[in-house]
């Protein structure tokens, strides 16, 4: 096994990609600007992430499976995505995505851009339709920071040897444990609070970061 250096762990929505993709299901649904605007809220941490997340898939019952196709066709990568993931390749690093969205997505995010572990929320689908339903765990923060451990211990990692970054509020406990903890054009509560910030939309920030860090240990 090779020797790893290191391990990110990033949120999806808002951080990997420019969208949440739970607002484009809401749209889907004719229920854009009330599925918008509960996002915005569980962001900010003023509402129970789970309770948002039940809220908005309620609203989506009834949409065809194939919407999964539509709506990965109107998501974006933020700037310099993949070419970080290949930058943190070449030092030696593992790249984890955590999101409360859904595996329906963000599998297909994780093969793109070539990420060695993804975990997220299951939509549950009956005779071709969402049921307006999720199975399984959901995704809350305090689940990403479970990922975040779990995953540097399977490569034998102290957490001081992680990096954590997302821009809501259910990813404070990640970036707060995190060796690097960084808010990527965040909510203010996550900015207040996170130990680094990227305030532009440019995901390949994270090495000036690290190296940054790196030339101060010096």
């Amino acid at each position: 096994m090779t020797n790893i250096k290191g391990l990110l762990v990033m949120d999806v929505d808002s951080t990997l990609v420019q969208e949440e993709v739970i607002d484009l299901l809401g749209d889907e649904a004719g229920l854009g600007k009330q599925v918008a605007a509960i996002t915005e809220r569980a962001m900010r941490g003023e509402l129970d992430f789970k309770q948002a997340l039940e809220e908005r898939v309620a609203g989506l019952k009834g949409l065809p499976e194939s919407i999964f196709d539509k709506v990965y066709a109107r998501l974006h990568f933020n700037k310099g995505a993949k070419k970080l993931v290949a930058e943190l390749h070449a030092r030696g690093y593992k790249v984890g995505l955590v999101s409360g969205g859904f595996h329906e997505t963000v599998d297909r995010l994780g093969k793109e851009a070539d990420i060695d572990y993804v975990k997220a929320n299951h939509l549950e689908v009956a005779d071709g339709l969402l049921t307006g339903n999720t199975y399984g765990d959901i995704v809350t923060k305090e689940v990403k920071l479970q990922k975040l451990k779990d995953w540097a211990a399977e490569n034998q990692l102290e957490l001081s040897q992680t990096i954590a970054m997302g821009d809501g509020a259910n990813d404070l406990p990640m970036i707060q444990a995190a060796g690097i903890g960084i808010a990527f054009c965040a909510k203010p509560i996550v900015r207040e609070q996170a130990p680094y910030q990227i305030n532009q939309a440019d995901l390949y920030q994270v090495i000036e970061i690290i190296d940054a860090i790196k030339e101060d240990d010096k």
